[in-house]
């Protein structure tokens, strides 16, 4: 356990910038948990109307989606450090309006929705800035096992925040938020704290607004590999939400409770951090691109055997499995990406990347929610199993590229310059 444990002499992990970074992460990420637990719960309790949380969701989301390309092209052209700075300072102020909020002891929601949509402008510089600062900071031979540790640290976040959200709201909920606004802060200082020279950019070319914000778009449309890993994680994910149904399978077919739908949330989560760390220790040295296809077929077969599934047991299994073929996935799409993409451009490819994965994530919801109320539960779930390897099948085929690639680190080599950069 201990040889584990130890770092390797090139671990990310010996190097301070990229352990600042990643108490950044997780303190970021461990807010943006309690408060998704805390804001639903307590306007739900206000209102007690199902449509609230819809408007939370939709709060949060628009503004994301609406600013995410401007904020990847600002990420391109300022310090991306300043910028993860200036978001998590954003989220703070958050919090403290939150907290404001309750001691006020108002009871309408419009107060909340509207720092909810501050919480998703934060949310939409916060994305491709920290994706594109990453790299800058452990240099492209270490990014895959930064990749990975920065994704199981994210995990951790996933699996503890929710729990920490709940019990500290037995305290109240301004306690939460006080919370929030503190862990908001630690993230803020730790990116403050990072003071390695970082490179600059090399985009100096003059574009109007409408080029540079879509430049992130036409790069990945002529990069057939970073389309196609881009692409397949979409369509995937649409087609194998499962897990937006799993409130309905813990109640009316594994005949579980609370308890049980808590630990079926947590599976994917465990899965995907303990691949994490098996990543971010050892090397994916080749066959990259089937690996990548092997692991979305695993996700589709995983979503299958869960669809069917009757036993507590074998469902947690199956959605630790998926949470660990999940994380394979993300682990080379996410160093594919940052690896095909030259620094001047990561801003704007990232910017995408995040549109795509948020897309993905609501609109896969909706769409198992909607196949379930059409053809059941059940066959809602073996259906966009299937339709994630057909979706393999097909990809396989038309993006040969991305089948073909071997060495992660060779795909910088294989792809042409940004037509942006010098």
């Amino acid at each position: 356990m201990r040889g584990f444990l130890t770092p390797e002499p090139d671990s990310p992990l010996r190097d301070g910038a990229f352990i600042k970074l990643l108490i950044c992460r997780f303190a970021a990420a461990t807010v943006n948990q309690i408060q998704s637990v805390v804001v639903g719960w307590q306007l739900y309790a206000m209102t007690h109307d199902p449509l609230t949380l819809g408007w939370v969701g939709l709060a949060q989301f628009l503004p994301m989606a609406a600013l995410v390309l401007p904020a990847g092209d600002i990420a391109d052209r300022v310090s991306r450090r300043l910028l993860v700075i200036g978001s998590c300072l954003l989220v703070a102020l958050a919090g403290l309006l939150f907290l404001a909020l309750t001691l006020s002891g108002t009871q309408s929601p419009v107060g909340f929705y509207g720092v909810l949509v501050l919480f998703g402008i934060a949310r939409a510089f916060a994305g491709p800035s920290f994706s594109s600062l990453l790299p800058q900071i452990v240099g492209e031979e270490r990014l895959p096992k930064a990749i990975a540790l920065s994704s199981s640290v994210f995990q951790v976040a996933v699996i503890g925040g929710p729990a920490l959200g709940g019990a500290v709201y037995l305290a109240g909920p301004a306690a939460a938020y006080g919370l929030c606004a503190l862990l908001a802060t630690i993230a803020a200082v730790a990116a403050a704290r990072i003071h390695r020279p970082l490179p600059a950019r090399a985009d100096t070319r003059h574009h109007n607004a409408f080029e540079r914000f879509t430049a992130g778009i036409v790069y990945i449309r002529t990069r057939p590999i970073i389309l196609g890993a881009i692409s397949l994680d979409l369509f995937a994910v649409l087609l194998g939400g499962a897990t937006a149904l799993l409130p309905v399978y813990a109640h009316e077919i594994l005949h579980t409770g609370p308890a049980g739908l808590g630990a079926l949330r947590s599976a994917v989560a465990i899965g995907a951090f303990l691949m994490g760390l098996y990543l971010g220790r050892a090397s994916l040295n080749r066959h990259a691109g089937p690996i990548m296809f092997a692991a979305v077929a695993i996700f589709g077969l995983g979503t299958i055997v869960f669809g069917v599934s009757s036993s507590f047991v074998l469902s947690f299994a199956a959605l630790a499995i998926m949470g660990a073929a999940d994380m394979i996935s993300v682990f080379v799409r996410s160093t594919l990406i940052q690896l095909a993409t030259p620094d001047a451009m990561r801003g704007r490819v990232n910017a995408v990347n995040m549109l795509f994965i948020g897309a993905s994530n609501e609109l896969g919801e909706f769409e198992s929610g909607t196949t379930a109320a059409l053809v059941g539960t059940v066959p809602a779930v073996v259906l966009g199993g299937l339709g994630t390897l057909a979706v393999v099948g097909a990809w396989m085929w038309m993006f040969p590229a991305l089948r073909r690639v071997d060495r992660l680190n060779d795909v910088g080599r294989q792809t042409p310059p940004a037509e942006t950069s010098d």
